[in-house]
């Protein structure tokens, strides 16, 4: 059997034990299968977009995880999370190069402190206050920094802001151009002609968690600045031609 179709199996069967999981979590009220789900939803997703670290041809990223995301969005709704996902910066990982999400309870509610999530080393962490998640885009950003050779720990935003061209353009041909516009801390970027515009026809989750694609960019920005980063904005052009996305640095008190 060829890796490529060995991976679509075992994703498929991922992503059909995470949506049965989330099912029965719901039948059963099981906060347990729930986060059993949303586990082997990530991993799902992550083994859809990335073989082993090499590249994915564009064809094969047109068959988004649009529907898996949307179960994901559902669940965290049914368990009352409605508070935007903030990518979180090394500081807040025990691991530095790890990257982690944290949606809490609701739009009002504080992040954790870096103390607080360091502690939690779990895919998925539960707490009354807020989750802790791996991104859609974390092996995505991976890949990125792979190519480059280095960590955008390591770097700064000017850093990224000239490799990610690059990277997206050249190297893994994901994208015909990028335009950056870095607004003290907005900052705004747009990807020309990409098979992840695909994922931008049915509605977006409400956690502004983002594809997989953007969600990779927040990663990468989060690790560079140091800094929580929202997704302030996230649509595609009325040509469907052109990803749209607007990225916040939060100001910690």
């Amino acid at each position: 059997m060829k890796t490529a179709d060995f991976t679509k199996r075992v994703s498929l069967a991922l992503l059909v034990t995470s949506a049965l999981a989330l099912v029965f979590s719901v039948i059963y009220t099981s906060q347990v299968l729930a986060f059993i789900g949303l586990g082997l939803l990530f991993w799902g997703i992550i083994t859809r977009y990335i073989v082993t670290g090499e590249y994915v041809k564009r064809i094969l990223l047109k068959t988004t995880s649009q529907s898996a995301l949307q179960i994901l969005n559902q669940t965290l709704t049914d368990l009352n999370y409605t508070g935007k996902a903030v990518y979180l910066p090394p500081r807040y990982q025990a691991n530095i190069e790890n990257n982690r999400i944290c949606i809490t309870k609701n739009e009002n509610a504080k992040l954790p402190t870096p103390e607080q999530t360091q502690k939690e080393t779990k895919t998925i962490t539960s707490n009354p206050e807020w989750l802790l998640l791996t991104p859609s885009g974390n092996d995505l950003v991976q890949l990125f920094e792979k190519t480059l050779n280095t960590s955008f720990t390591k770097k700064d935003l000017s850093y990224m802001e000239q490799n990610l061209p690059k990277i997206l353009v050249e190297e893994l041909e994901i994208a015909e151009d990028i335009k950056i516009e870095n607004a003290d801390n907005l900052i705004r970027i747009s990807i020309e002609n990409t098979a992840y515009t695909d994922f931008y026809k049915e509605p977006q989750p409400r956690n502004n968690m983002g594809s997989p694609l953007t969600s990779a960019i927040a990663c990468a920005i989060a690790k560079a600045t140091g800094k929580p980063v929202t997704i302030h904005k996230d649509q595609t052009t009325n040509d469907q031609k052109t990803i749209e996305t607007e990225y916040e640095l939060m100001q910690e008190p």
